[in-house]
């Protein structure tokens, strides 16, 4: 094994630790919830979904999607090395 892989390795791990972390510290969404996304829900938005992206909830949400992304792009790296 080389200094990279093992470097990358780690950094693999502590980012599956800390996208573990960061889901479970988001909020349960209801069934229902799910519904409206696939438009068989209510097309009532209230103020709190239209400045969601700005609370903490909604910046956890964005970062958790951003360390996704990254998480998958360090497992296509570390099978490629």
């Amino acid at each position: 094994m080389s200094v990279p892989f093992i470097i990358l390795a780690i950094l693999y791990v502590i980012g599956c630790l800390a996208l573990c972390g960061a889901i479970l510290l988001q909020k349960k969404r209801s069934a229902a919830g799910m519904g409206s996304i696939a438009g068989m829900g209510s097309v009532t938005e209230t103020y709190w979904d239209k400045n969601k992206k700005r609370s903490a909830e909604g910046n956890l949400e964005r970062w958790t999607k951003i360390g996704a992304a990254l998480l998958a792009i360090l497992a296509v790296v570390l099978c490629i090395i």
